[in-house]
C-alpha cells in the first residue's frame, strides 16, 4: 500500500523551513504532494501560479529532496477533497510554537471528521523556527536581506522584483 501525504501551505513565499518539512515528510511517506492552497484569511504577495513555480524550482534545485515529491495547487473545495482525490490519508504540517498548535487543532479535528484524514506535525529545525513567510515578506519589502531564509530561486525572484 502506497502511503501518500499532503503538505499544504500558502508558500507565499516558500522558505527554507518549508523545504525542511517537505524533505522530512518525503523520507517518511512514499509520495508527498506539496499543495499550494489559497487562504482567504491571508493577503497574498504572490499569485498562486507564481508560488507553484517558485516552489517547484526550489524543490528541483535542492538535491536533498527526493523525487517522490509532487507540487500542485488547490483553490476549489476543501483540502480534504484533494486528499481524497489523490488517495492521501495524512496531512503534514510544520509547527513552530504552541500558537501554531492552537490554530491547527480545530482543523485537525474537522479534517479527521470530514474525511478520516489524519494530521502529523513536524517540529522545525531550530535554525528555521523563527522564520515565517510573513516575516520574509516584511523584511524583503523593506529592503532587507532574506537570502538565509529562502531557497536560492526565491532569493533571485525577490531580488529581481524588488522596487528600485
Amino acid at each position: 500500500m502506497t502511503r501518500i501525504a499532503v503538505v499544504p501551505g500558502s508558500f507565499d513565499p516558500v522558505t527554507l523551513g518549508h523545504l525542511d518539512v517537505i524533505r522530512r515528510a518525503a523520507a517518511i511517506f512514499d509520495q508527498v504532494h506539496v499543495l499550494v492552497v489559497h487562504n482567504p484569511d491571508k493577503h497574498a504577495m504572490l499569485p498562486i501560479a507564481e508560488r507553484v513555480n517558485l516552489l517547484q524550482r526550489s524543490i528541483d534545485e535542492d538535491e536533498t529532496i527526493p523525487s517522490n515529491v509532487v507540487v500542485a495547487s488547490w483553490s476549489v473545495g476543501l483540502l480534504v477533497d484533494y486528499c481524497v482525490e489523490v488517495g492521501a490519508s495524512v496531512l503534514v504540517k510544520g509547527i513552530r510554537s504552541q500558537i501554531d498548535v492552537a490554530y491547527e487543532t480545530p482543523m485537525v479535528l474537522m479534517n479527521r471528521s470530514l474525511a478520516n484524514v489524519e494530521t502529523v506535525f513536524l517540529l522545525p529545525d531550530p535554525g528555521h523556527a523563527h522564520v515565517s513567510s510573513s516575516l520574509v515578506r516584511q523584511v524583503a519589502a523593506l529592503g532587507g536581506d532574506v537570502a538565509s531564509y529562502v531557497p536560492p530561486a526565491v532569493g533571485r525572484y525577490l531580488e529581481k522584483t524588488r522596487p528600485a
